[in-house]
């Protein structure tokens, strides 16, 4: 198998999994109990976070575990919402967010929240000028992610967050798709809360976590005990939040070595795709990328059609973001940035991870070289 799908999950790394073990065999008492077997458990997580907030370049404390990205995205937006809906009730987003983000806006809406969906132009990418124009006195919250999970096409965050600074807005990005492939720390970004996720960056799947800025207002969206400040309710994960940590340490350290590798090996393979399979158009390449994603439009082909194709070779890819698998209508972000429906739906994800290397990317050129060709004479007849 030939895994070129990395923006849906990783493999766990071999090293986390040996970190997380003795807390799945032997260490598994509850955290927030009194005795000294269970605060065994409550130093592991303590030294997590610590580990963690070194890595983002934030305080230990402004660290809170959740089970996903999704979550973690739910509590920056709801929470944020819930906690200053005296102020105002206006959020900013955008039009190609995930739907972690833009599905939570749209059940705001349901209670009575206003939610502008900013556009973005043909390279994916939003406008600081029109979100200047949009912000209100009672805008409460803008929320951009930082890089497109199906094109990897990075938003001019750092600009975002000086301008809601000047305005006193919080701000949120979810990182889902940089933390541990950018090489500096996410807290540089200026965001007052950042989700990531762990099973993103070599990490197990089901632990994640939220930067909170020490000064940032939220509300819990989870009721129960008083764990993680009182803000994340739940018996905490130890095994997953110590792979969390370990994972994304690990990744931290080879982030900038991995960021030129996988911009060379993509660049590459993008080159030769267009010169080998006519009809080809990359899109999202008019702006800064992560460098481990690109997205093609093939013409006169169905995306599922060349996933499948490539599947019966042992290759993965994906037509985008795994949470809308199955969807019949093509991708929200392709369309907002003005492909046609057709267009969006002749397009395939494909990203690379550590594992990836040109024997890989050559195998796969090939392959799919093959698969639209076929694709191609089918539905020619």
């Amino acid at each position: 198998m030939i895994y070129l799908d990395h923006n849906a999950t990783t493999p766990l790394d071999r090293r986390v999994l040996e970190t997380m073990l003795p807390y799945l065999e032997n260490e598994w008492g509850n955290p927030s109990s009194p005795y000294r077997f269970a605060s065994r458990a409550k130093i592991a997580i303590e030294k997590a976070r610590n580990q963690i907030a070194e890595c983002a370049g934030c305080g230990p404390g402004e660290i809170i575990f959740t089970s996903s990205g999704t979550e973690s995205d739910n509590l920056a937006v709801r929470g944020t919402a819930h906690a200053l809906r005296s102020r105002g009730n206006h959020i900013v987003t955008t039009a190609i967010e995930h739907h972690a983000v833009l599905n939570t806006c749209k059940a705001l809406e349901t209670e009575g929240f206003r939610v502008t969906y900013l556009p973005v132009n043909s390279s994916g990418v939003v406008s600081i000028k029109e979100l200047e124009n949009r912000l209100a006195p009672e805008t409460i919250l803008v929320t951009v992610m930082h890089a497109n999970n199906e094109t990897g096409v990075l938003q001019p965050v750092k600009e975002i967050a000086d301008l809601t600074k000047k305005r006193g807005i919080p701000f949120h990005t979810d990182a889902v798709q940089t933390a541990g492939k950018i090489p500096y720390p996410l807290c540089e970004l200026g965001a007052d809360l950042i989700s990531f996720s762990g099973h993103k960056l070599y990490g197990p799947k089901g632990t994640a976590a939220l930067y909170i800025h020490e000064k940032t207002p939220l509300s819990p969206i989870l009721t129960g005990g008083l764990q993680e400040n009182g803000l994340r309710a739940g018996t905490e994960n130890v095994a997953g939040i110590m792979g969390l940590a370990h994972a994304f340490s690990l990744s931290a350290e080879s982030a900038e070595r991995e960021y030129k590798r996988l911009e060379e090996l993509r660049d590459r393979f993008e080159e030769r795709i267009c010169t080998l399979i006519p009809g080809t158009k990359i899109n999202g390449t008019g702006a800064p990328r992560i460098p481990n994603t690109t997205n093609i439009s093939f013409d006169s082909v169905d995306g599922e059609s060349i996933v499948l194709g490539l599947d019966l070779h042992g290759i993965c890819v994906s037509t985008g973001s795994a949470c809308s698998t199955g969807e019949p209508e093509p991708s929200h972000v392709l369309v907002a940035m003005g492909l046609s429906p057709k267009e969006a739906q002749g397009s395939i994800r494909i990203s690379l991870g550590r594992d990836t290397g040109e024997a890989e990317m050559d195998t796969a050129l090939e392959a799919l070289s093959d698969t639209i060709k076929r694709l191609r004479s089918i539905s020619s007849v």
